[in-house]
């Protein structure tokens, strides 16, 4: 028997990566099909389900949110992830980024400063299947030196300023996507590191929660 709520969900999948993504330039074979599969509605809270496939961000709560999909679509169509490749995601938030990142990328390494939305996006992403993911609650300034280095890595909440540290665990030929700014004043931002130092490029105003410092680093999972 077919699961008809799930038949419908994909239907408006489909119709988010067609009328929101692919006529907005996002063309990354890659992203639309990890787009495509990603189940968006697993990762909001129960009474935005309805809302799930919208051109819009969500919140899960104070000071956090799941982004737009042509944002999330934008980010990772300008990191270039590629099947053989290692990244670091700074802010695992709801958990969805870092499925579309599981599904394009060998490994993905996720630090998020709240516990609870660690404790639920590693419920969820358990639940799908995933299994190239380590989820770890920490401050993201810090990273994750212990993996380092990093192919790409890619930042959810807005510094001030480039993370010298994760500047540091990308590797040479590596490519960041970060917002930077502050609440009233941010430009997305990728980043190429090379022998000769770092490039950078505007990709157009955005807005993400701030970028946050916590006391201290600890294990989840």
């Amino acid at each position: 028997m077919k699961d008809h709520s799930e038949e419908k969900f994909s239907g408006l999948r489909d119709a988010m990566v067609r009328d929101q993504l692919a006529t907005r330039g996002i063309s990354d074979i890659n992203v639309l099909a990890a787009m495509s599969k990603v189940p968006r509605h697993r990762f909001v809270p129960p009474h935005l389900i309805a809302e799930s496939y919208e051109d819009k961000a969500l919140s899960l709560g104070p000071d956090q949110s799941i982004s737009q999909p042509f944002i999330v679509a934008l980010m990772l169509q300008e990191l270039g992830v590629s099947r053989y490749q290692r990244v670091l995601e700074i802010g695992t938030g709801s958990g969805y980024q870092t499925a579309l990142l599981a599904e394009m990328a060998e490994s993905v390494y996720s630090v998020e400063l709240d516990e609870k939305l660690s404790r639920d996006s590693s419920r969820v992403l358990n639940e799908l299947g995933y299994r190239n993911i380590r989820l770890r609650v920490g401050d993201g300034y810090d990273g994750w030196s212990e993996a380092a280095p990093f192919d790409a890595i890619i930042v959810s909440a807005a510094p001030l300023e480039v993370p010298r540290t994760l500047i540091k665990q990308l590797v040479t030929g590596g490519t960041m996507i970060l917002p930077l700014g502050d609440e009233d004043d941010q430009c997305l931002v990728r980043i190429q590191k090379t022998e000769e130092g770092l490039s950078h490029f505007d990709l157009g105003t955005v807005r993400f929660v701030k970028m946050r410092h916590s006391k201290g680093n600890e294990w989840y999972c």
